[in-house]
This record gives structure tokens, C-alpha cells and sequence, in this order.
């Protein structure tokens, strides 16, 4: 008798078989939009592409499984009528056009990558619609020119025709008498079904992966190939793009009121030279630390008696550089960007999550990386918690430490992470270890909701008006700890420390309570024996940190920022968010909310610091003023996320 494939009637086996082909089919057009576009990857080497290839494999399993989920179910519904011909006749024509639509839109940005230097994402159907009928018209003029494309997908589908009848299951009449079969094949259904959804997560870690997890493997330049065109649709598809606005038709005027672009402008704070100063650099972002909790920050407080909860800072700020200023939004996954990259959220959804967080962007790592520095991101939550680790590798960060690195449980706080006093020691034993000059970022986590801190502490500080209170003083000496230790190691002296807030927490004082006080952080510049010194009193914003730092350095190239450098006391300070579909700007000591199309408050916020008093009828000068500056301000933040213009090519 002659030996038959083992796939031979198995309608399991054949359904596997035939997604295999589809994922050779879309490696081989990763392979091509490589080909395609060499020139923009030019300084891609041969053994990072092979890397690029091989985890691409994770992100066309996710894509492939979710294109082809009616063909997959049609095939394992535990129900003889699966093999009826006409049934699978129609479930063969199911896969042909869901996979030749797939692999079409892959093609399709194999030649548009270069237009717009993207995978295409769900914003695309929007421009479909609005652009409909020059895209109809222009077709016939895609094809005449890129036919080389059109006709490698052609192949493509006669090669998909092919192999599925090559491999397809032996259609027979079941005789069932035994409801075995039907307890059999329903096991065999959840068990594959539960792989699949495995498979469209990307695995088993805590999120689903996306389009920021390309970031982990590569660099921000690459992630177009590690992707495939399916997948950025498939999970963008809910997400609403921006909208471009043209507030003004001429960019000199636009680019007079704002310019995002930072060109080399050195405001010197010493009489040193203004050649590059490779000092060390420092962040501390500090989960949920309201402005309202630092004592040294409110001396008008309680009539002047305000002791505050966080007694090391109050020491630090004595001898430092200091600004009460404002988070540009609401959430840590918010804080982020717009501390490392100057890049605030003005849009519906996060940044780190959104369509554009495949996009090339500059970042103090990214820049510094430029001048020799090494990086490293430290937090001690639970590796992927809100993707900062696919984020900061984007961002240009060469190293990330979590949870995972730390390797020790014992100091797990049972919610969020490690607790902060154990893991900024564990941050500063590793900053000590590296070469320099180096960048760090550490985000503490332990004043977060339940604001648990460790047993042996539990008596050790006071209790405040709100619950956090006993959590910011655990952070505060964490950071206490953290400074004794790195006080004695040789970097010390030779590092800028930036201490900030990733967003705010609930207050318990009325002026902290409006919608200007609810941003309020804290931003301090501390470098030994320097003349950082003072609190200022004009506006600052988390989105100046990165202008600010690389002004202080005297970095020499341009770059993109949506903030100001605040050692430049002669410029214009601001600072924006953008919640419920309100934009609210603060400069000049006003506050002004504004809803895309008209302005709807205007608060004075010197005389009215609860903001009770709307002065929009009766301050028309101001209110044009500040709403042609936050004009200017969306149309360079949608134009270029939309476009795809967040770096400048030095």
C-alpha cells in the first residue's frame, strides 16, 4: 500500500500547512520591501537584518492568525459538515481574498514606505475616503509604473492557489454513531483556539504586542521592516488619526509665533567655553509627586507652618535649580515622552500607544548617543507594564532594567513592582558599573495607588491628610538613600541630576485643585558645586527638561522640541495638555482653554488663582494672542506626527 502524507484528511494539519505558506509568503515581502528600499536602510547591517527577519516572524504570526480567524474557525468547528466540498469550497475562497488582501497592502508599502516612511495604519481608510477618487484615478498610473510589484502579487496569488491544493483534506462521509467524536474534536477546538489567541497576542507576556513593540528589537529607524503592513492596520484600525489643521496657510508666520525646531541657540549660565560638556545626566522621574507635596515649594501654606512630605527634596531644592511647573499630561504613559522627548500628548490617545509611535523621533538618549553616551532606563514595575520598555528603545536607550533584572521577589511590593528604596539602590550599584559619560532615567513606582511601602517602615513616617502622603515620604527617603550611596562614588560629581513628577496625584489644597493645579509638579536641576541655583517663578513644563539639559551641555545640533530652554530667561515660557478634547495653555499668567475651533476660558492666573473669574469676553487682545500661539502649537504637533517629522537630519 502506498504511503499517504501524514496531513492526508486532517483538517487540522492542512489548516496549519496552508498559514505556514502565508507566513513564508509574508517573510519573503518583508525580504522585498527590505530590496525595495535599501537606500533608507543603507546603514543596516546584514546581521541585524537576518535579527529584523527572524522576530519579524512574531508580529506576521499575530497578523496572520487574526486576517485568517473565519478560515481557522470554518476548519475546526467540531461538526462533520466541514467536509461537504461546496463548504470548503467557500472557506478556500475565504482564504484566497482575505490573504491576497493582506499580502496586497504589504505590497502597497513596498512603494509607499517612501512617501510617508511608515507602515501604512488604520488612519488610511480615513484618507481612502476622503481622497477617493483621485486614488481610483491614479491605479492604472500605480500599476503602468510599479508593475513589477502588481505582478509579484499576481504570482503571489497563483502561488496561494497552488499550494492550497496541494495540501487540502480528503473529503469523505464521517459515519458517526459514538459521541467520542464530538468530545474529541471539541477538545481539539479549544486547545487550538486557545493557541491562536496565544498567537495573536504574541505570546504569553502581560499586553498584547504592538506597534511599539517593535522598538524592543530594533531601532526606531528599522521598525517599518520588523512590521508588516496588516498588523499597523489591524491594530490602529480603532484609532482615530489627527486631523491636519491650517490655522495658518503660511509657515513663516506659523513658524514665527512657534517653531518646535531648536538650532544650536547656546545661552550660557557659566563663563565656560560652549564646547560639548559630557557630563553625567541623571533623571529621577517620581511616581504621582504633586508640587503640593513638597514643603520648600509652598511656604504660603498653612500660614507659612506647610512642613510638606518630602524632607531630602526640600534639602536638595535648597541648592539647586528650581521651577514650580506643570506635567503636560495626566499619566505616566504621558510623562514619558514627554520628558525623554520633549513630546507632549495633544491627541485622544497616548503617544506611546497611538499610530504614531512607529515613528522616528529625537530624544535626549537618541542625541546624547551622538556625543558618546550610554543609556539605561530603570523601573521597577513588571516588565511591559504600560510598554515604557518597548518606548525607551525607541527613544534610543541602550538598556532597560525591570522587575525581570532586578531578579529578587523578596522586595516585590505585591502590586506595582520593587520598592523604590531597593531598586534606586540597585540602580546606583549598576550606574556605578558603567562606563562614562552615561544617561540614566529612574521612575520610582511606590507612591502608586495602593501606596504600599515595606513593613519595616511602617511606623517610620508621619500620616498625612491624604493616603499618599506616607508613600511620598517612602519615596522622599528612598531618594535620600539613594543620593548617601551615590555621594561616594567617583561619578557623582561629574553628573547633572533632574528630579520631576510623571503626572500628578490627588491634592488635599484648594489651589491645587483647579485645572491649572492639577498639573503642578516640581522640575529641579542639581549638579554639584554648580551655580544651578534659585526657584524661578516663570513657567515651565516636563517638555522643557529635554531642551533645558542639552542647552546646559552645549549640544550642538538641531533638534526637535515642543518646550523651551528654560536657562533662557529672555524667551517665551509656556506650557499645554489636552484633556477631553480641551487644550489648555498657560504663558504669561494667563490660562487659556481652547476647543480646536474657538476659546472657550481665560483665566488671569496671578489675581485669580483658583480660577473662579473667566475672562474671554472681556480680554480680546490676550485671548487672540495666547490662541494664535496654541494654534500654531497643533498645527506643528499634528503636521508633523501626521508626516512624520519629528527628527531633523543633522
Amino acid at each position: 500500500m502506498q504511503n499517504k502524507p501524514w496531513y492526508k484528511g486532517n483538517i487540522c494539519s492542512v489548516t496549519f500547512l496552508r498559514l505556514m505558506v502565508i507566513l513564508v509568503l509574508f517573510t519573503v515581502s518583508r525580504i522585498l520591501f527590505y530590496v525595495f528600499n535599501t537606500s533608507y536602510f543603507s546603514d543596516l547591517a546584514f546581521t541585524e537584518f537576518l535579527k529584523i527577519i527572524f522576530y519579524g516572524i512574531r508580529f506576521d504570526i499575530s497578523a496572520i492568525l487574526i486576517v485568517n480567524l473565519p478560515f481557522i474557525f470554518f476548519n475546526i468547528i467540531p461538526f462533520k459538515f466541514r467536509y461537504n466540498k461546496i463548504y470548503q469550497i467557500i472557506n478556500n475562497w475565504i482564504f484566497y481574498i482575505l490573504n491576497s488582501i493582506a499580502l496586497a497592502s504589504n505590497y502597497i508599502d513596498v512603494i509607499y514606505f517612501r512617501f510617508i516612511l511608515k507602515r501604512s495604519t488604520g488612519d488610511i481608510f480615513a484618507f481612502i475616503s476622503n481622497e477617493e477618487n483621485e486614488i481610483v484615478s491614479l491605479i492604472p498610473q500605480f500599476i503602468k509604473d510599479f508593475w513589477y510589484v502588481f505582478l509579484i502579487w499576481i504570482f503571489s496569488i497563483f502561488l496561494i492557489v497552488f499550494l492550497v491544493n496541494k495540501f487540502k483534506p480528503k473529503l469523505r462521509k464521517i459515519k458517526i454513531s459514538n459521541p467520542a467524536y464530538y468530545i474529541s474534536r471539541t477538545m481539539i477546538f479549544i486547545i487550538i483556539a486557545f493557541f491562536t489567541v496565544i498567537g495573536i497576542r504574541g505570546g504569553f507576556q502581560l499586553k498584547p504586542i504592538r506597534i511599539i513593540t517593535a522598538g524592543q528589537y530594533t531601532n526606531s529607524k528599522n521598525i517599518p521592516i520588523i512590521l508588516n503592513t496588516p498588523f499597523a492596520i489591524i491594530k490602529t484600525i480603532n484609532q482615530h488619526g489627527l486631523e491636519p489643521v491650517n490655522y495658518f496657510s503660511n509657515n513663516d508666520e506659523l513658524n514665527k509665533i512657534f517653531n518646535p525646531v531648536f538650532k544650536n541657540k547656546i545661552i550660557r549660565t557659566d563663563t565656560s567655553a560652549s564646547t560639548f560638556k559630557d557630563f553625567n545626566l541623571v533623571i529621577f522621574i517620581m511616581e504621582s509627586y504633586t508640587t503640593e507635596h513638597i514643603g520648600a515649594l509652598n511656604p504660603f501654606l498653612e500660614n507659612g507652618n506647610y512642613k510638606g512630605y518630602t524632607p531630602f527634596l526640600d534639602s536638595l531644592i535648597n541648592k539647586s535649580l528650581v521651577f514650580k511647573s506643570y506635567a503636560n499630561g495626566k499619566r505616566s504613559i504621558e510623562g514619558i515622552p514627554a520628558i525623554l522627548a520633549s513630546l507632549p500628548t495633544l491627541m485622544n490617545f497616548d503617544y506611546i500607544t497611538s499610530i504614531y509611535s512607529g515613528n522616528k523621533i529625537n530624544s535626549i538618549a537618541g542625541l546624547l548617543k551622538e556625543k558618546g553616551y550610554s543609556s539605561a532606563f530603570y523601573h521597577g514595575g513588571t516588565n511591559g507594564t504600560m510598554s515604557f520598555d518597548a518606548f525607551v528603545k525607541i527613544a534610543g536607550f541602550e538598556k532597560y532594567y525591570g522587575r525581570t533584572e532586578y531578579n529578587n521577589e523578596n522586595d516585590y511590593d505585591g502590586k506595582w513592582g520593587i520598592f523604590d528604596e531597593e531598586f534606586f539602590q540597585f540602580a546606583a550599584e549598576n550606574i556605578n558599573h558603567t562606563q562614562q559619560p552615561f544617561f540614566a532615567t529612574i521612575f520610582s513606582l511606590s507612591s502608586h495607588h495602593p501606596y504600599s511601602i515595606p513593613e519595616k517602615y511602617k511606623n517610620k513616617f508621619r500620616k498625612g491628610n491624604l493616603e499618599i502622603h506616607k508613600s511620598i515620604m517612602y519615596a522622599d527617603y528612598s531618594l535620600k538613600q539613594f543620593f548617601k550611596t551615590a555621594s561616594a562614588m567617583p561619578w557623582f560629581e561629574n553628573t547633572l541630576f533632574v528630579i520631576t513628577a510623571d503626572h500628578t496625584s490627588e491634592t488635599y489644597y484648594p489651589q491645587y485643585q483647579t485645572n491649572a493645579g492639577n498639573y503642578a509638579i516640581p522640575i529641579i536641576f542639581y549638579k554639584s558645586g554648580s551655580n544651578l541655583t534659585g526657584i524661578q517663578t516663570y513657567v515651565a513644563q516636563q517638555t522643557d527638561i529635554m531642551p533645558t539639559i542639552l542647552n546646559y551641555l552645549n549640544f550642538d545640533k538641531n533638534f526637535i522640541a515642543f518646550g523651551t530652554n528654560l536657562l533662557d530667561t529672555t524667551s517665551y515660557h509656556f506650557s499645554i495638555s489636552y484633556l477631553n478634547g480641551i487644550y489648555q495653555l498657560i504663558k504669561d499668567n494667563y490660562v487659556l482653554q481652547f476647543d480646536g475651533n474657538k476659546s472657550t476660558a481665560l483665566y488671569n492666573l496671578k489675581t485669580d488663582s483658583l480660577l473662579h473669574y473667566n475672562l474671554i469676553s472681556s480680554e480680546d487682545t490676550i485671548k487672540t494672542e495666547l490662541e494664535n500661539f496654541i494654534k500654531a502649537i497643533i498645527q506643528q504637533y499634528n503636521s508633523r506626527l501626521i508626516n512624520n517629522e519629528l527628527i531633523i537630519l543633522n
